[in-house]
């Protein structure tokens, strides 16, 4: 399977997590240390809902903070503030048919000092097209940002 993607033009950073026993009962380790996590599958996917986290939460927590920042990035070259936003992800997971999984992710934002709703979705629109997670998933998950008052 060949896929077209944006290649890097250069390299700022790279993460390393290495995983172990898989999302049922497994463990993730970044190679510096600093994120080191027990994994459990939620009761609701047939697991034991144990104490761990999830790759989906994980996933979640990554793309609200890097659309976070994407989002007052575009903000400050704007002029605007976007300190005071919060960004909630909602990654779900499913069957898309074939034995296969996919996932879905909705973007809930708060702009509390951007009261023009045709501004804040025009930030968000941006945001959208700065935020790398953004960009990766473009084409191969359903994506939807919402303003939220």
């Amino acid at each position: 399977m060949s896929t077209t993607a944006a290649r890097l033009q250069k390299i700022m950073y790279t993460a390393e997590a290495t995983a172990t026993g898989g999302r049922e009962a497994g463990h993730v380790t970044t190679s510096d240390g600093r994120l080191e996590v027990d994994l459990s599958a939620p009761a609701e996917m047939g697991g034991d809902g144990g104490p761990g986290t999830n790759p989906e939460q994980l996933f979640a927590a990554g793309l609200a903070g890097c659309f976070q920042s994407a989002l007052m990035s575009v903000a400050r070259r704007q002029g605007l503030s976007a300190d005071d936003s919060t960004v909630t992800s909602r990654v779900s997971i499913g069957p898309i048919g074939d034995g296969r999984y996919g996932l879905s992710v909705d973007l809930l934002v708060r702009l509390p000092s951007i009261a023009d709703r045709s501004k804040a979705e025009d930030l968000l629109a941006q945001a959208e097209q700065r935020c790398p997670y953004s960009n990766a998933i473009r084409g191969s998950v359903e994506l939807s940002t919402t303003v939220v008052a």
